[in-house]
């Protein structure tokens, strides 16, 4: 019992401050700007809606605080434009808004108590009940469902307070207590679908971000694990080439052999290092477990890879410009894998479409363009888009190169890759 009651002492001497800091310090939501995630489409419509409504109230709020025939004073009509004006403000500062309508509406209750005829409702006339509610309402979109519930309870306490000190006629509290009930219960299911929708739509852009590493990742593994099949073949070579060059030569000098021991022996330890480096790559992709043996691809299987592509049902036309020459395999092999995975983003996103493929061999570089013609039928969508084209990206930007990529006119695609060959060479 000790032990429970200093909780509850413990919880009432914390109840003022957690009063204040969520009827009165405590901020509210943002609102979201137009456009971005969580932003209701209709907000304009819904400010002039209402207004609309509050204006409504005001005209039908005025009878209730006059006698019947009598004239309208002037602070009659200054109290409407007030809880007017509170409302409206109530889209921005939903907080204070309410906090200004509630002492607005305990001073239209005394204000009404000497004019109201006995049966009709009271404290809460009917516009009272309306213009409370929409403050609740508005309070309910922006702030967590328990300041909410506060403020409708405190509400309901403030009116039957008022009500309870003048000549009373007919209560309304079970109406009004059901309305604003009501009010703060759409407000709150409002809110919570609006942040609900606005963490999926974050929570989706998440998604894509990490799918895009994911797939920049396994691309940047790819292009290693090709970088090591074509520097191990040249580091062995090196290796071969230095322990038989002594035996091409009459007489080799010591000099001579030295240097060649150290080429070799240098090009073997690289070659050992590289293996430990960037071998477990492989070791990590079952389908190259089963091509470790597999000659790289160069621009000479650039028709076997159109054959395929033609077979799929793509009809794919090839032209090469300049004088076809060897490439650096680093050039040849990115170039190929370039063509590849664009022929293949139009097998996805372009079916029925015509594709060309055409490389230029030229002193300084060799260019692979790719384009294809407007799609026959809307293509298989992915959910992200352009992944492939960070393969490409890489690719491109790890020889020094440059990528452009784009729609054509008439409704195709467009991939240009330019690889340099001055650095390289």
């Amino acid at each position: 019992m000790t032990g429970a009651g200093g909780r509850i002492a413990a919880a009432l001497r914390g109840l003022p401050r957690m009063l204040r800091e969520d009827l009165w310090t405590a901020p509210v939501d943002p609102v979201p700007p137009m456009g971005a995630p969580g932003s209701p489409v209709w907000r304009p419509a819904f400010g002039m809606l209402l207004t609309l409504v509050v204006t409504v109230l005001g005209v039908w709020h005025v009878p209730d605080l006059v006698p019947h025939g009598a004239a309208v004073p002037e602070y009659v009509v200054l109290l409407v434009v007030s809880q007017a004006l509170a409302l409206l403000t109530g889209m921005w500062h939903p907080l204070y808004a309410w906090w200004a309508s509630l002492a607005l509406m305990v001073v239209s209750v005394r204000i009404t108590a000497y004019a109201m005829t006995p049966g009709e409702l009271y404290p809460w006339t009917g516009p009272e009940i309306a213009l409370q509610g929409t403050a609740l309402f508005l309070l309910a979109l922006r702030v967590r469902p328990r300041r909410a519930g506060l403020a409708l309870v405190l509400s309901l306490l403030a009116g039957l307070s008022a009500g309870s000190t003048t000549r009373p006629h007919h209560y309304s509290l079970y109406v009004a207590a059901l309305v604003l009930f009501t009010a703060v219960v759409i407000g709150a299911a409002l809110r919570a679908l609006r942040v609900a929708r606005t963490e999926l739509v974050e929570q989706s852009e998440l998604t894509e971000e990490e799918r895009a590493r994911r797939t920049l990742l396994e691309e940047r593994n790819r292009i290693a694990r090709e970088l090591h099949d074509v520097v191990a073949h040249h580091m062995s070579v090196i290796s071969i080439q230095a322990q038989v060059a002594p035996h091409l030569v009459e007489n080799p000098s010591d000099e001579l052999r030295e240097n060649l021991t150290g080429i070799r022996e240098n090009a073997v330890e690289a070659l050992a290092e590289l293996r430990r480096v960037l071998g477990v790559l492989r070791s990590e992709d079952a389908v190259a477990d089963g091509l470790r043996h597999a000659p790289q691809p160069t621009l000479e299987r650039l028709d076997e890879l159109i054959g395929k592509v033609r077979s799929a049902g793509i009809t794919v036309t090839a032209e090469t410009t300049g004088r076809r020459r060897p490439l650096p395999p680093g050039v040849e092999l990115s170039a190929f894998r370039i063509v590849q995975e664009a022929l293949s983003n139009v097998l996805r996103h372009a079916p029925g479409a015509r594709a060309r493929v055409q490389v230029g061999y030229h002193s300084a570089a060799v260019t692979v363009r790719v384009t294809n013609t407007a799609p026959a039928s809307p293509g298989r969508s992915t959910g992200g888009g352009g992944h492939g084209l960070l393969g490409m990206r890489e690719r491109t930007a790890m020889l020094g190169g440059d990528l452009t990529h784009g729609p054509t006119p008439g409704g195709g695609f467009e991939v240009v890759a330019t690889l340099p060959l001055e650095e390289l060479s």
